[in-house]
């Protein structure tokens, strides 16, 4: 764990983000970051949104995969916020149309131009979501190709265990899986169902008394990220209620349950934790905090059990208290950090598009929470 290292103008590097009103509502908070993905967007060009801010390079290049399920947070904005998050969207699918493999799948810039399983499932979701949100037969096409693709690249268990980074199976391609059924539900394949379902059996096999799983991190050996954790309870949950398959629903809230645990009274989760549940760093992965609040809600309207909307809120309001909406840098104010501390394991020193993301799609969440 690296040391508070001194920034700018002899502040610590968090100093940065101690200067937010107290009194800034939950409200203020979610404008602030969804104007912030807006920024992210307007970095560049190309329609795609950046990386994310680096505090040591300031906006980094655009990024497919989370642009990708980004379209969808936008799709949203538009009918909840403004229409114009509509335009963005559009502007985010025509990039990635623009950047398909001829093969249907998606690349990832930091690994070659070979398509890749997880990044391809994330742009399925901002496929299937223009198409339905739009009917525009372009985005049905492509996001038919990408389902192809993720279909045909499964081996001989109909599972993927190659085009993924280092060639290796992982457990949060649960949401992979989710991103196939719901394109499988515009056009019903059973092959496209069946290799969904076999990697979310395999998923629920790797899941431990603990109720965490085994490779369920980037690399094997390595405790995972709250962040890949919850990309595999919120792919199991999501595709468990649109199967109505209770199997993928109960593993996910065993996960569910096991990481509110780790929950302490401030609202924060570890950044890693091990496979038997034990904490694995001391800083926090504000994205893992986001996301299993996604799941905790989630969970709370499918099963109605008070202790995840608790959770969920004390998960916000801790993320509440690390964002900084009066910074004049404009790459920081509104966005949400990789880690708290900012030098922590996850993403250092660097606001990374899908925290902010995963934080507004919490906050309208929250929002329609009933009283």
């Amino acid at each position: 764990m690296l040391k508070p290292i001194i920034g700018f103008g002899g502040l610590a590097l968090d100093d940065f983000w101690q200067r937010t009103p107290a009194a800034a509502s939950p409200e203020d908070r979610l404008l602030a970051a969804e104007a912030w993905l807006c920024r992210a967007q307007d970095a560049h060009d190309d329609g795609g949104v950046s990386y994310g801010y680096s505090l040591r390079g300031g906006w980094r290049a655009s990024y497919p995969e989370t642009s990708g399920y980004i379209a969808t947070t936008f799709l949203r904005l538009a009918s909840r916020r403004d229409p114009s998050y509509g335009e963005r969207a559009g502007r985010i699918l025509r990039w990635l149309l623009s950047i398909q493999n001829a093969d249907g799948s998606f690349a990832n810039p930091r690994f070659g131009p070979g398509g890749i399983v997880f990044d391809t499932g994330q742009v399925l979701f901002g496929l299937v979501r223009g198409y339905e949100a739009s009917g525009d037969p372009a985005l049905l096409a492509a996001a038919r190709r990408a389902a192809d693709w993720l279909t045909r690249v499964a081996d001989e268990r109909l599972r993927w265990t190659r085009h993924e980074y280092l060639d290796t199976p992982h457990v949060y391609n649960s949401r992979t899986a989710w991103a196939l059924l719901l394109f499988n539900a515009l056009e019903p394949d059973a092959r496209r169902e069946a290799v969904a379902r076999s990697n979310l059996d395999w998923a629920v096999s790797e899941q431990r008394p603990s109720g965490f799983f085994d490779r369920c991190s980037f690399a094997r050996g390595e405790a995972p990220f709250s962040h890949t954790i919850a990309y595999a309870a919120g792919g199991l949950l999501e595709a468990g209620l649109l199967l109505r398959e209770p199997r993928y629903v109960e593993s996910a809230a065993r996960c569910a349950d096991a990481t509110m645990h780790l929950l302490d009274d401030a609202g924060r989760l570890p950044s890693t934790v091990a496979v038997d549940g034990s904490p694995a760093s001391r800083s926090c992965c504000l994205t893992g905090n986001c996301q299993f609040a996604i799941v905790w809600l989630r969970l709370d309207a499918a099963v109605g059990a008070p202790r995840y909307r608790r959770a969920a809120l004390r998960a916000l309001d801790f993320v509440m208290t690390t964002q900084d909406i009066a910074a004049a840098d404009p790459g920081i104010r509104g966005g949400i950090k990789g880690s708290h501390p900012v030098w922590g394991c996850y993403a250092p020193l660097t606001l990374p598009n899908w925290a902010t993301k995963f934080f507004v799609d919490a906050m309208w969440l929250r929002t329609d929470l009933p009283p």
